[in-house]
């Protein structure tokens, strides 16, 4: 896999079931539950996800990155300006770190290693 192309979409979602049964109705998608407050979903053209919030969706896009070394972009990210919003940390499959642009365009990169 090429670093620091556009590997994922992730959406926030109030109602996982219900986004699920719209997506799934609207254009096809198969989905994949994470327990109870995520859910991946792939037949789209890129994979992604929802994530359960129970904020208000007011951007709710975060478009993920790859990049086998997270050590060593995150400090890319910060020598070029960006703001570091959530340090590097565990999920299932992987780890990732969060970050916003100068413009504040929240994203994140993510690593299998």
């Amino acid at each position: 896999m090429k670093n620091t192309l556009i590997n994922y979409v992730e959406f926030k979602a109030k109602d996982l079931p219900k986004v699920k049964a719209f997506y799934l109705a609207a254009f096809g998608w198969t989905f994949t539950d994470y327990g109870p407050d995520y859910v991946a979903f792939t037949e789209s053209g890129l994979e992604g996800g929802f994530e359960k919030t129970e904020d208000d969706v007011v951007n709710g896009v975060l478009v993920v990155l790859y990049h086998e070394n997270l050590e060593d972009i995150q400090q890319k990210v910060i020598q070029a300006g960006g703001t570091i919003v959530q340090e590097i940390f565990s999920f299932p499959g992987g780890r990732r770190f969060h970050f916003t642009d100068p413009s504040g365009n929240e994203l994140a990169i993510w690593s299998d290693n």
